[in-house]
């Protein structure tokens, strides 16, 4: 019978996403030693390798993510995730990305279970690689998971954000969480060549990669790629359960009107949806479904600093007449969806992968094809 692993590696060479020189890397390390007993599938069951052993290794070499971690560790939580193991695919295709070889030198931000610092010091050499994570407990047992499969890279419990200053310069900074601001730190401790690559997103869109390349002008820049998303890095996470803190329409008064734009079309479309967050700051936006609905659903969309909200509705017998739109507080927040819309559809639906951002220490500037036709730019 064929290891489970082998299985994995075999599918991933098969679908493209393991360049050669990682191969060896994949199938020396088993994915399952760095894996908790206890996790969370992503359908939110929680599976015990004490109780279900073949499950549990079945899924530990599936090519899905799985949850470590509830609420920052704490037990009397809500049961939001707040760590996992990237789905293996997702891994292999962030470290083709990475575009790294023996001789350079890695920080990791985001140690998590240890698995990608193990395969980066499976390549690197335990010497090249430090790996930084802001839990104390998960850094804990990722040091000893790592030793156990006979890896020592530095574990560093501590703000990755901050970056290592002393070991820098580093050829290579991966971030395994997501962040809407690239920190500086990163930049200043990356030698010049050298590439920066991390999950980015906003409130309005979490799901893709900025792959930054640092010039020799202490600045960074690079287009965005990808299509996953990833959790944030603790302090700069957006807010959860905004919808039930603001909108209120029996206790606030609102705007009503009607629109012809159907709520999937700026929210359900990858490139739309990324594109209008870039111009709508600091909003957040959700769909909840009618119970056994899935026709008959409404879109928020809110902004806490100033305690505004919008809602339109979609229901089959709403097709005729179009939908209606609720608005509430200083900001019009279905205007500005509507208007940023309109935008994209008038530059061409651009892609995601066509939008680019640069880093200096004064500022993070977006643009799209290049950065003279800048997007969005913040302090």
């Amino acid at each position: 019978m064929i290891p489970p692993h082998e299985k994995l590696v075999a599918f991933l060479v098969q679908a493209g996403d393991l360049p050669q020189h990682w191969r060896t890397a994949f199938e020396q390390v088993e994915r399952h030693r760095f894996l908790p007993d206890r996790f969370t599938d992503p359908d939110g069951a929680t599976v015990d390798r004490a109780r279900e052993e073949d499950r549990w290794f079945t899924l530990a070499y599936d090519d899905i993510p799985v949850i470590t971690q509830l609420d920052d560790g704490a037990a009397d939580g809500p049961g939001y995730p707040t760590s996992s193991a990237c789905q293996p695919s997702i891994v292999a295709d962030m470290l083709r990305r990475l575009d790294v070889f023996p001789g350079m030198r890695v920080l990791e931000v985001g140690t998590g279970t240890g698995y990608n610092a193990a395969l980066l010091s499976h390549l690197l050499g335990d010497s090249e690689v430090t790996s930084i994570e802001v839990d104390v407990e998960l850094a804990e047992l990722a040091r000893i998971r790592l030793m156990s499969a006979g890896f020592t890279p530095l574990i560093v419990t501590g703000d990755g954000t901050q970056g290592w200053p002393a070991r820098a310069p580093f050829d290579r900074v991966i971030s395994t969480a997501a962040v809407q601001r690239v920190p500086y730190h990163w930049v200043a401790q990356t030698r010049p060549g050298g590439k920066i690559l991390t999950p980015w997103g906003n409130a309005f869109h979490n799901g893709v990669l900025a792959d930054l390349q640092v010039g020799p002008d202490g600045t960074a820049c690079g287009h965005f790629g990808g299509g996953v998303a990833f959790m944030w890095v603790r302090h700069q996470r957006v807010p959860r359960r905004v919808v039930e803190t603001y909108v209120h329409p029996e206790q606030q008064g609102f705007e009503r009107t009607r629109t012809k734009l159907h709520p999937y079309e700026p929210i359900g479309d990858f490139d739309a949806s990324f594109a209008i967050g870039l111009r709508m700051p600091g909003v957040l936006n959700r769909v909840e479904f009618a119970e056994g609905e899935e026709q008959r659903f409404t879109v928020y969309l809110v902004d806490p600093e100033t305690a505004s909200w919008a809602s339109w509705h979609m229901a089959p017998d709403h097709q005729g007449s179009g939908y209606e739109v609720r608005q509430h507080g200083p900001r019009q927040l279905f205007a500005e969806l509507a208007a940023a819309y309109r935008w994209w559809r008038r530059e061409s639906r651009p892609e995601h992968t066509r939008f680019g951002l640069t880093v200096s220490a004064e500022r993070q500037l977006i643009w799209l094809d290049s950065e003279t036709n800048p997007v969005a730019a913040t302090s």
